[in-house]
């Protein structure tokens, strides 16, 4: 990522890519990539459908072959995958799981795959909610779910945790709770998290950093601080639209009759002048640097 999001200096990145790529026959899913996480930090990977983002975390997990250079936690996932996985955490979709399974078998079962899970942990958290051991996921609220997959989560001491869409099929209540409690109960500087979400504005709060992705490539990758300082929207009067448009706005949009205009890099005294300006939200910055994409 930025330089100024691997500022812990000595410190070794926990994901680093250097000519990333990986192809399906004649279709190029990630193209030749490049960037660095480092430790402690909440990454936002942003991207439509077919951008290459769950690609890009298969290569992470040693799920898929590619070409190029990849370190996670200084290994490399084709040929350690295994060492890699106990200090790794993958979820996709909380909301499912086998309805037949009870609470008890969940906790056995991940006790018995993954070498950090702490059983008591898991236990604890249990018992803070209205889930039984012998409960059944068919038995659940999707809210009960959540909380079951949260317990499981939260003890496994991994150093990375890799969230892809894990709140789909989940209403708002669920998705604001999973997200918390990830904040909450699980989070510090010694741990990462990556998350894919077609949700963004829910997980922009909890955000450190943000990379887009389009087409296999990076097309932004910045804390949030920077994009707070690059990204500015301005909202301007029919008499000065001329006047921002010479700034070379990178969107244009209408609200309310009103045109709105997004910049990149401009500086914010030389807009300010052109009418109210705000800092654009992650879902409105997507949209706009996606454009064209889903024509």
């Amino acid at each position: 990522m930025s330089d100024t999001m691997n500022n812990a200096v000595n410190t070794p990145p926990v994901v680093s890519a250097r000519g990333l790529t990986k192809r399906y026959g004649k279709t190029t899913a990630v193209d030749n990539i490049a960037f660095e996480i480092p430790p402690g930090r909440i990454i936002g990977l942003i991207g439509p459908n077919g951008s290459g983002k769950t690609t890009t975390l298969k290569a992470m997990l040693g799920l898929v072959p590619f070409e190029g250079e990849m370190k996670v936690l200084g290994k490399d996932p084709r040929t350690e995958r295994e060492a890699l996985m106990r200090e790794v955490c993958f979820i996709a979709d909380v909301a499912v799981l086998p309805r037949w399974l009870r609470v008890s078998e969940a906790i056995d079962f991940v006790a018995g795959v993954h070498p950090k899970f702490d059983r008591t942990k898991a236990e604890r958290y249990i018992a803070n909610t209205k889930l039984k051991p012998s409960m059944k996921v068919k038995e659940m609220s999707k809210g009960m779910i959540v909380q079951l997959h949260l317990a499981l989560v939260m003890a496994i001491d991994a150093k990375l945790l890799v969230l892809d869409e894990p709140t789909l099929g989940l209403d708002i209540l669920y998705r604001k709770q999973f997200y918390q409690n990830l904040l909450e109960d699980y989070f510090d500087e010694q741990k990462t998290i990556i998350v894919t979400t077609h949700q963004v504005e829910e997980i922009e709060h909890i955000l450190s950093d943000l990379m887009f992705i389009r087409d296999g490539k990076i097309t932004l990758s910045a804390t949030m601080d920077e994009i707070g300082e690059r990204f500015i929207e301005v909202m301007v009067a029919p008499d000065k639209v001329e006047a921002a448009k010479a700034l070379k706005p990178i969107d244009e949009r209408q609200v309310f009759g009103k045109s709105v205009f997004l910049f990149d890099g401009v500086p914010r005294g030389q807009v300010a002048a052109l009418g109210e300006t705000r800092s654009p939200g992650i879902a409105d910055l997507f949209v706009a640097t996606m454009k064209g994409t889903y024509a």
